[in-house]
């Protein structure tokens, strides 16, 4: 086997030591997570996404290392908007502190499966079809122009269809039994309320994605490219959560940064047949737009926070 043959089994296989080990070794068990351990387990997977960043510069070159850097750029920039809805679920169910990591452990697991099978045919399918390329960037414009318009409607979860549909089974516990997503109770399989939280993190995390992959596609044809990103990004949304859950709403001018990087990435898709835009300018423009929407919201004080608006 080649280098490239080896190269999805060794991450997926990174992959699943990393959560392995993220789960079953520092957090096996169930305790709150407190910010001082968040911001250490944050660190410590952007550490890990740099190292990998530098090894795809090395041995892919400056422009698959500039793919990288902005597909993993763009999607953590998306996946705050995410944090700030898993709060308002977290709330609206009464999560226990103490299950919140474990909820978010099998939310990101879903994710990485979920994004596995979306990307590999998303790539292939966008390379062979011009006319889907171009569908995809105009959803981007679409989906940037409605972001940077739309107001800050609080969402509710027990609005949703699903969460409707598994109540009504009659098969929900009322109250939560520990970290576990199921329990027996006179030998019949019933589901708690924290299987009905996971079910709605990933349904969230699948509307989200319709829009951080199409943007990641934009960026990148190569398949490892876009999903590693994705990945790495992911992979530290559980210990992001704990330290910016809170202060989501200090970020007043991100939601206008992060609609303008999908304008700008979409622009970039559509006319991708006409202009060779550089990975590297690509990758410039994304950060310069993300680092200045958090820097006008750092200057001109915190909008209102979750607390305010309950």
């Amino acid at each position: 086997m080649t280098l490239h043959d080896w190269l999805w089994p060794s991450f997926l296989a990174f992959v699943a030591l990393i959560l392995f080990v993220d789960l079953f070794v520092l957090h096996r068990r169930d305790h709150v997570i407190g910010t001082r351990e968040a911001l250490f387990t944050v660190g410590g997977y952007v550490t890990l996404a740099m190292i990998f960043a530098g090894g795809v510069f090395y041995f892919g070159g400056a422009d698959r290392g500039a793919e990288f850097l902005t597909g993993y750029l763009v999607e953590q920039a998306l996946s705050l908007d995410n944090i700030f809805v898993i709060a308002l679920i977290f709330s609206y169910f009464k999560v226990p502190a103490e299950a919140q990591y474990r909820v978010l452990f099998y939310g990101i697991v879903g994710a990485v499966v979920m994004r596995l099978s979306l990307i590999v045919p998303g790539v292939k399918l966008v390379d062979q079809f011009q006319f889907i390329a171009m569908a995809l960037g105009a959803l981007l414009v679409f989906s940037g122009f409605k972001m940077m318009t739309s107001g800050d409607e609080m969402i509710d979860p027990g609005e949703s269809r699903i969460v409707k549909f598994l109540m009504r089974t009659g098969r929900v516990t009322s109250e939560y039994e520990g970290s576990n997503f199921l329990t027996r109770r006179n030998g019949v399989l019933f589901m708690t309320p924290l299987f009905v939280v996971l079910v709605t993190v990933e349904l969230t995390d699948l509307v989200f994605a319709i829009d951080s992959i199409p943007a990641v596609l934009a960026i990148s044809k190569d398949p490892f490219i876009v999903f590693s990103s994705n990945v790495f990004a992911i992979l530290g949304l559980r210990a992001l959560f704990f330290v910016l859950s809170g202060m989501m709403r200090s970020f007043r001018y991100l939601k206008f940064g992060l609609s303008l990087v999908l304008v700008f990435i979409g622009f970039k898709m559509l006319l991708a047949h006409y202009i060779d835009i550089p990975s590297v300018f690509a990758l410039g423009v994304t950060a310069a737009i993300i680092a200045g929407s958090v820097i006008a919201s750092l200057l001109h004080g915190p909008a209102e926070t979750v607390e305010e608006r309950d």
